[in-house]
């Protein structure tokens, strides 16, 4: 694995829990992005992996983009379209990771910050999180497409347009997080979740995954025809159980 200075990362008993690291709100700076997204590239193809938990470092998950570095970023011929790629191939890389990920949503998750979120696999939430879009107050766009996989239409407007920030206990209200749970639970929470999940057969969790990636935007008979020759897949890789 590379060296990150951005971003932490700790690995125990197949399960690897990666921290954004960027005060002090963890916005998502150039280089955070860059190593986010080599992180998870790294973590798809490291074999002691099962499963990765993503958090944020210190009392906030990621505050969305760092609008300092933002003329900087997009600077030059080409400096915007290069840097919109970069955003979008950062939150790709955690829907494309082929380990399951979970995200374990320690406070803000603004903006950008929303969108790494949605990307992830499993959420679950501390008591002092916030999903929110607060780009309206900025004069840009944030992650409402990403805020669709989550939430409804009305919700997803409603957030857009007036920046309003949802807290945890409405997130497991609603059913967008799998638990809401004390700042000092939620690390061993994911952790539990986790462990779950990587005791399980690897070709079986990373298939499973990519199969859901797949089928999120077919027909039920277009998906399940696809879940089933997965499962084909699997039955002659030994990977299924034949009683």
């Amino acid at each position: 694995m590379d060296q990150f200075s951005q971003l932490q990362l700790h690995i125990q008993d197949h399960v690897a829990t990666l921290s954004l690291n960027n005060p002090p709100v963890n916005a998502l700076s150039r280089k955070l992005n860059d190593e986010l997204t080599t992180a998870m590239d790294q973590l798809s193809d490291l074999d002691e992996v099962h499963v990765v938990v993503l958090t944020g470092a210190g009392k906030i998950f990621c505050a969305g983009a760092d609008l300092k570095q933002r003329a900087e970023n997009t600077a030059g011929l080409g400096g915007l379209t290069m840097h919109s790629r970069r955003t979008r191939e950062c939150f790709h890389s955690i829907r494309e990771c082929a380990k399951p990920v979970i995200a374990a949503i320690n406070g803000p998750a603004l903006g950008a910050g929303l969108a790494i979120a949605a990307s992830c696999d499993i959420l679950i939430a501390s008591e002092k999180a916030l999903l929110g879009l607060p780009e309206i107050d900025v004069g840009a766009m944030g992650g409402g497409r990403h805020a669709m996989r989550l939430f409804g239409h009305s919700r997803t407007r409603r957030m857009m347009l007036t920046g309003e920030r949802i807290p945890g206990a409405e997130l497991y209200r609603l059913g967008i997080v799998e638990a809401c749970v004390a700042a000092e639970d939620l690390l061993p929470a994911a952790r539990e979740l986790a462990s779950r999940i990587a005791s399980k057969r690897p070709a079986a969790t990373r298939l499973a995954k990519h199969t859901l990636n797949t089928i999120e935007d077919m027909s039920l008979r277009d998906g399940y025809r696809y879940e089933q020759d997965m499962t084909a897949i699997l039955a002659k890789g030994g990977d299924a159980r034949t009683q």
